[in-house]
């Protein structure tokens, strides 16, 4: 059969979107792009799966380590097999999903994601949920990773900027609910019974994806070549000045973002005495902050404002919080309580809800020849810079807050240069497909 035969055999079975320059989008695509709610519901919750398996897990750590007789340490070794799996999975997934569609490599993530949740909750030793968990953030990383890549393939300009900022709004509500309902689990059953739910959340979304979503890559516009095919595709990637400095912006804004989910419970909590109850109201209301700046920047500045200034807005804003938290904690004004610290963190998660879909779409703008491997890059440099933010705030000590405030004021601070330096908006760069 030859390769334009089995287009056309692909193209019945699975249709494919638009094909660029050649007579417009492919009915079904067409359709699927007006259904709103079930696409952003799709990849909204395909997007989640990275913060439920790993913040759903949270309150059942003790219970881990009693269950194994093993130390803490052991206990957090699963959380980070399963983060270290979530960012070196999308560096493979997102380029076989350039490579095969992005059907078949979700499909199958999605079903090992299934076998490995399973195996976590049946694990007899230590040992093996940490390989267990490894597995299941390697292949849960497939959800995530092709979510972008589908938005790349639907959108474009200012269309792919406002369902990013609407992405945002599903996509930031999981790690709010996760623990809550890791919490709510433990009540009917022991730590094993989560990652049962995890499975049964991995059965959902395989069915979903099989029936619902169709092939949004064509066959005319993958790409060949193996594993050195794809490393050339990211070389050629990360060589693109613009396209790069956007993902260090985006990776230090997560850093922000992960050092904010790391620190606060004992910030909020230990530091300033508040109740666990009150903790859940300043965390709630910083989320919905969030999720409301993002509704605002897709729904009323994308389109009327460049990107490029609402996202040097949102970094200033979060800058210049991190420089009044950073005097607050330092004892410049004396002992000013818990308000000044708890406005300065809902300033700067609010101003994340600009920042986040704003720098993703300003990448993936630049790559629609590859936008499995620029969304792989995406969600690996969100994930290290993530978490260096979280290691960096851990060993600022816990006896003051101003370890928090220091690191988002820097990582504000080196977003912007980076922005300056690498993207320089000013140029006003066509985002066209950069010579590979």
């Amino acid at each position: 059969m030859s390769r334009a035969e089995e287009a056309t055999v692909r193209s019945k079975r699975f249709p494919s979107p638009q094909a660029r320059g050649k007579g417009g989008a492919d009915d079904r695509l067409k359709k699927l792009r007006r259904t709103g709610f079930l696409i952003t519901f799709m990849l909204g919750a395909l997007s989640a799966v990275p913060p439920l398996s790993m913040d759903m897990y949270l309150p059942a750590l003790p219970d881990v380590a009693h269950t194994f007789g093993s130390s803490a340490s052991s206990g957090q070794l699963t959380l980070t097999a399963c983060l270290a799996g979530m960012a070196l999975g999308q560096l493979v997934v997102g380029p076989m999903s350039d490579r095969w569609g992005r059907r078949r490599p979700l499909l199958a993530g999605m079903l090992i994601y299934v076998v490995a949740s399973v195996s976590c909750a049946v694990a007899p030793s230590v040992e093996l949920l940490i390989g267990f968990r490894l597995l299941q953030g390697l292949a849960g990383a497939a959800g995530v990773v092709i979510a972008r890549a589908v938005v790349r393939d639907l959108y474009d300009g200012v269309e792919m900027a406002r369902f990013f900022s609407t992405l945002l709004l599903v996509s930031s509500l999981a790690p709010v609910i996760a623990p809550l309902l890791g919490g709510q689990v433990l009540r009917f059953t022991a730590w094993r019974g989560v990652f049962l739910v995890l499975a049964a959340v991995g059965v959902a979304l395989t069915a979903m994806v099989w029936r619902r979503l169709p092939e949004t890559l064509p066959l005319e516009r993958r790409r060949g070549g193996g594993v050195l095919g794809a490393l050339f595709t990211m070389r050629g990637l990360a060589a693109d000045r613009v396209f790069s400095g956007y993902v260090v912006v985006h990776g230090f804004t997560f850093g922000v973002l992960f050092s904010y989910i790391a620190a606060s419970p004992f910030v909020i909590q230990e530091l300033y005495g508040a109740s666990p109850q009150a903790f859940s109201l300043v965390y709630g209301l910083n989320s919905l902050g969030m999720m409301v700046v993002g509704r605002v920047n897709g729904k009323l500045l994308v389109g009327r404002v460049r990107l490029d200034k609402v996202l040097a807005f949102g970094l200033s804003l979060i800058a210049a919080a991190g420089v009044v938290m950073m005097l607050v904690t330092s004892g410049a004004f004396g002992d000013t309580g818990i308000v000044p610290v708890a406005c300065c963190l809902f300033v700067v998660t609010s101003a994340l809800g600009m920042v986040l879909p704003n720098t993703n779409a300003l990448a993936m703008m630049r790559t629609p020849h590859a936008a499995g491997s620029a969304s792989a890059l995406v969600g690996t440099a969100t994930y290290t810079m993530g978490a260096l933010g979280t290691l960096l705030v851990g060993l600022g000590g816990k006896g003051s807050a101003a370890p928090l405030a220091a690191v988002q004021l820097g990582s504000a601070v080196a977003a912007i240069v980076t922005l300056l330096v690498m993207c320089r908006p000013w140029e006003n760069l066509p985002a066209e497909r950069p010579k590979h």
